[in-house]
C-alpha cells in the first residue's frame, strides 16, 4: 500500500493562502450582511398581515401596524408616556438591581445584556404619576428584559407600589407583561407571586382600589399572582393572557380547547377580563373607571 507524501513547506505554504482567501471571502460576507442588516434594520414584518412596515409608521402608530392594526409590544417607558400626564412621573425604586443567589449558570450574563439592551436596571419601572389629574401607584413590566420574567426585584418593585398606594391613599396601576417567574432565581422569584398577593390583600383592607391591566403576553406566575387580583382588570385586543400553554394544557387534561380560548376576547366573554379596549383609548378609559371607582 502507498501512502501519498507532501512537501510540508510547500503545503503550508498553500494553506495560508488559501486561509487568507478565505478570510477575505468571509469579511467581505460579514461587510455585506451588516450592511443589510443596517437597511433591513429600519423595517419590521407584521406578524399578522406580512407587510414590510417601516419601523418609524409603527412607532408613530402607538406600535400598532398601521395596515392591519396588530399590536407590537410597547416598552415600559413607552406605556408610561401613553398613560402618565406629561411631566407628572416620579420614578421610584430606580436603583434596586437583581443579583443571582442560586449562583444559576449564564444568569449574570443574560442579565447585564438584558440591562444593556434596554437601558433598564430590572424589568419593571414603578413611580407615581397623574392619569388626567388622578393621581396613582403604576408599576409597569417591560417584556423585552429578560421575557419580562418577575425575579426578587421586580416583585419587591411592585409590590412597594402597592404599598405606596396603601401609604397615600391612592389608586395602583400596574401592566403586566412577563412570561411568568424568573426560573433563574428559582423559589425566591415564587416567593413573589405570595409577596405581591399579601400586599393587594391590606390594599383591600383600606378600601383603596387595584387596576389590574395584563397585555400580550402575560403568563405564568404572573397571571396566576397579581395579574388577576384586580378590582378592575383591563386589557387589549387580541392579548394572550393565561397560565400554561395551551399544548400543555391539552396534554395534561387530556381534552382539545377552543382556538383563543387565552385570548382576551374569550376571557372577557368568561367573565375573567371585565374591559378591553384599544391602545389609543387606553388613557381615558382608565381614567373613566378610576373617576367612577374613587
Amino acid at each position: 500500500m502507498k501512502f501519498f507524501s507532501l512537501n510540508k513547506k510547500k503545503y503550508a505554504t498553500l494553506t495560508v493562502k488559501e486561509n487568507k482567501s478565505e478570510n477575505k471571502k468571509v469579511e467581505e460576507k460579514e461587510e455585506k450582511i451588516i450592511k443589510k442588516t443596517k437597511i433591513t434594520g429600519l423595517w419590521e414584518k407584521c406578524p399578522e398581515c406580512h407587510e414590510i412596515v417601516y419601523k418609524n409608521d409603527i412607532e408613530q402608530n402607538l406600535q400598532k401596524c398601521p395596515h392591519c392594526d396588530y399590536y407590537f409590544s410597547m416598552s415600559a417607558k413607552e406605556r408610561i408616556a401613553l398613560l402618565i400626564d406629561e411631566g407628572t412621573f416620579q420614578e421610584m425604586d430606580k436603583n434596586l438591581t437583581s443579583e443571582n443567589p442560586l449562583d444559576f449558570p449564564g444568569y449574570t450574563e443574560k442579565y447585564e445584556a438584558a440591562v444593556e439592551k434596554t437601558g433598564m436596571l430590572e424589568g419593571v419601572v414603578a413611580g407615581i404619576g397623574d392619569i388626567f389629574g388622578i393621581k396613582v401607584s403604576i408599576a409597569v413590566m417591560d417584556f423585552d428584559f429578560l421575557g419580562g420574567s418577575m425575579g426578587s426585584v421586580v416583585g419587591e418593585k411592585i409590590t412597594r407600589a402597592i404599598e405606596r398606594g396603601i401609604k397615600f391613599k391612592v389608586p395602583v396601576v400596574v401592566v403586566s407583561s412577563s412570561g411568568g417567574a424568573r426560573m433563574h432565581e428559582g423559589i425566591l422569584s415564587l416567593m413573589q407571586m405570595a409577596k405581591t398577593s399579601a400586599a393587594l390583600e391590606k390594599l383591600r383592607e383600606v378600601g383603596v382600589p387595584f387596576i389590574s391591566i395584563p397585555v400580550n403576553p402575560t403568563t405564568g406566575g404572573v397571571t396566576a399572582s397579581f395579574a388577576m387580583l384586580g378590582d378592575i382588570i383591563m386589557t387589549e385586543p387580541d392579548a394572550l393572557i393565561g397560565f400554561a400553554g395551551q399544548r400543555v394544557i391539552e396534554q395534561t387534561i387530556k381534552q382539545k380547547l377552543p382556538n383563543g380560548f387565552q385570548r382576551s376576547e374569550f376571557l372577557q366573554e368568561c367573565g375573567m377580563v371585565d374591559v378591553i379596549t384599544k391602545r389609543e383609548d387606553m388613557k381615558r378609559t382608565l381614567h373613566k373607571v378610576l373617576d367612577n371607582i374613587i
